[in-house]
């Protein structure tokens, strides 16, 4: 099952959330990430805190939705407000949509201790969601569990 992580710059809550779910998931499931207005780069505090937790940070860019075209995603996951407003383009169609909010540490106006500190928070918050989610029997479930399964996991602090 793949997964696509949105939000409106790429750079921190989409890219963590590929990197942990590629980190953490069980075979057969695959995520990627992109931005609608991708920053074209990496936040480096989000690259910071994965290398902090020992993942790999190999291969992790700032992508456009457009970039991700051929991914074919069964999940979009958006993870921002602005990109979860935004009009999916006509090749998600058939993927489950779900909006998982997670605030943005990246944009805090404080000392860079205190940024990591709510980076790491954000991680906690995305490690939950995922502690959900791969508890959840797959194979088991309609399209409409799926979906009212992710839209409980999005409720989860």
């Amino acid at each position: 099952m793949k997964f696509l992580f949105l939000c409106t710059g790429n750079s921190c809550r989409s890219i963590l959330s590929e990197a942990l779910f590629n980190a953490r998931s069980p075979e057969g499931f695959y995520a990627y990430s992109a931005g609608s207005q991708p920053s074209g780069k990496v936040h480096p505090l989000t690259l910071k805190t994965l290398e902090n937790l020992g993942i790999s940070t190999q291969g992790l860019s700032s992508k456009s939705m457009q970039d991700c075209e051929r991914f074919s995603p069964d999940v979009v996951v958006t993870v921002c407000s602005s990109a979860a407003a935004e009009a999916c383009p006509v090749y998600l169609g058939q993927a489950i949509k779900t909006h998982w909010q997670l605030e943005d540490p990246s944009h805090l106006d404080v000392d860079e201790a205190e940024k990591m500190q709510a980076f790491i928070q954000t991680v906690e918050h995305i490690k939950r969601r995922f502690d959900a989610l791969f508890s959840l029997k797959f194979n088991d479930l309609s399209e409409q569990e799926l979906r009212d399964s992710f839209e409980m996991i999005a409720k989860i602090d």
